[in-house]
């Protein structure tokens, strides 16, 4: 493949320094099509999905011919949902970086529309909207279309699938005709073709092969499955596996949330994500599965749309999606810069001819699995041990170590061998000992709470990197109790205090005997308050 540098492409100093800054080093496939395109002036199409870098295909040159000195309205980005406004006008202003007097303002619904307002009146040459929120400024005259020479729509097909259609079409209709309009989508339904004839001239179609919209390096399987074992085939995954962060796609809004509640009681950290949620809920949800505070993302197609996480190390179509290019960008979440990723898909019956429809027009290979038994998993967990444990005889002096270890097989009558079984059974938690001698009352009257309450002592804290989520995650997902009933969470160093209800203490205790917390095994019990 031909290599394009950004400086061929008669780009402003300011904007190949921002270039620069960026880490870009030369145009993706997109953007080398694209924009010589659109810096001819001419109207274009552009068929790409998300993470090839069509921002800043269309984001160079839509700068390029922005005036810094006119504080004028001068290009619209319009985009499917208020995640991807924020992600646009955040690459939109790294790329202007230097290029000063130039605004860029993301307007959506869900923020307070006066504090919009107020900047649009300081002067914005750009704004970054959703169809809705836009008009809706429309509607009040607080944006002024007269000298707008740029409409760019982002993933048109989403914007038509949410109900966009007649809000796109008012809005162009608005727009000077001598405006120069760009349309950049991963499919061309019908929808889409008839608003590029009637809003568009003689306009240019770039596209990236097919090819290139498929992602080589995530290995992929599929398992046959009944609907109603689904649930308890991709616990087991989850537990053999143990990636990182993972995607499951459902294709309901209802099947989202049962699934999310179901593994939320089940002890995951497993959130969900679709168009129901309020805004300030879906902001919450993305900000914990980025910091690592949630495990697990459970998504609708349109839902997911914006999201750019590079750890996702796994993607679960629990439901196969209904449009074949939609697998593309579902499994496309994972194997990101240069990472190996994994895609899962559950299918029953009739479903393997939809499979074998996906695999033709992907080209790509999805490989039958057998569904893993309680065993494999118990093996799989055996060897990710042993693996680690191989890695650190390679790279670590354990010479102090090894010391210690015949210190205490000279002083006990045990074998080295006995001695290395009993850590494995350590890591891996196989502790069946959950005999009566366990189930001992618990002193619960001078722990330190407030009145009704229990503080309870938890052997790990900040130096962990837990944080008081995971705490009340685990603590309300392990004993099924409502994370709302959980008190004050108090972390430090090496320990957490953390209060709940009296009647709950007990439940809370046995339920949290072999809980692992950020992959490290835990001990709770009453605090000791003197």
């Amino acid at each position: 493949m031909e290599i394009t540098k950004f400086e061929e492409l008669g780009l402003s100093e300011k904007i190949l320094k921002a270039i620069e800054d960026m880490g870009f080093e030369e145009a993706s496939p997109i953007q080398a099509k694209a924009i010589p395109v659109i810096m001819a002036g001419g109207d274009m199409i552009g068929q790409a999905q998300t993470g090839t870098g069509k921002t800043a295909a269309f984001g160079i040159p839509l700068l390029q011919k922005v005036d810094p000195k006119d504080k004028r309205l001068q290009a619209i980005v319009l985009c499917p949902t208020r995640e991807l406004a924020i992600q646009v006008a955040d690459e939109i202003r790294k790329l202007c970086k230097y290029m000063h007097g130039i605004k860029v303002l993301p307007v959506y619904g869900g923020q307070d529309i006066s504090t919009q307002i107020r900047s649009l009146k300081s002067g914005t040459q750009i704004i970054i909207g959703t169809p809705g929120r836009v008009m809706d400024h429309m509607r009040r005259k607080t944006v002024k279309f007269d000298n707008v020479h740029t409409v760019a729509m982002d993933e048109a097909d989403e914007m038509l699938n949410m109900g966009f259609r007649e809000d796109m079409e008012t809005i162009l209709q608005q727009v000077p005709d001598s405006r120069q309009t760009l349309l950049f989508s991963a499919t061309m339904p019908k929808a889409i073709l008839d608003i590029t004839k009637k809003y568009q001239k003689d306009a240019q179609i770039v596209k990236v092969v097919k090819k290139e919209l498929t992602v080589s390096n995530i290995d992929q399987y599929y398992y046959e499955v009944r609907r109603n074992k689904k649930e308890e085939v991709l616990c087991r995954l989850l537990d053999m596996y143990a990636p990182k962060l993972s995607l499951i796609f459902c294709n309901t809004k209802k099947q989202v949330d049962e699934l999310a509640d179901s593994l939320k009681g089940r002890g995951y950290f497993a959130e969900a994500l679709h168009g129901d949620l309020k805004q300030s809920q879906r902001d919450r949800v993305m900000s914990h599965f980025r910091n690592g505070q949630t495990d697990i993302l459970i998504a609708t197609d349109v839902a997911a749309r914006g999201i750019d996480v590079d750890d996702v190390e796994a993607v679960f179509n629990y439901d196969l999606p209904q449009d074949h290019e939609y697998y593309v960008h579902r499994i496309g979440r994972t194997g990101r810069a240069g990472r190996t990723g994994k895609a899962f898909n559950f299918i029953f019956g009739k479903e393997i001819y939809k499979l074998k429809d996906i695999q033709r027009y992907c080209k790509t290979k999805v490989y039958a699995q057998p569904v893993p038994s309680l065993n494999d998993i118990a093996q799989i967990k055996v060897e990710k041990v042993l693996d680690r444990v191989m890695k650190i005889i390679e790279e670590e002096d354990l010479d102090s170590m090894v010391k210690l270890i015949e210190q205490k097989i000279n002083e006990e009558d045990y074998t080295s061998m006995e001695m290395a079984a009993a850590f494995l059974k350590l890591e891996i938690g196989e502790n069946n000992s959950d005999t009566s001698e366990n189930q001992k009352d618990f002193e619960f009257e001078n722990t330190g709470a407030e009145q009704g309450m229990v503080r309870l002592f938890i052997n790990i804290g900040k130096k962990q990197n837990v944080r008081p989520g995971d705490i009340l995650g685990a603590v309300a997902g392990e004993s099924g109790m409502p994370g709302k009933l959980v008190g004050a969470i108090d972390m430090y160093d090496k320990y957490t205090f953390v209060e709940v209800p009296k009647e709950h203490a007990k439940d809370v205790l046995n339920a949290m005997k072999s809980v692992k917390i950020k992959g490290k095994s835990i001990s709770v019990e009453p605090a000791n308050h003197k």
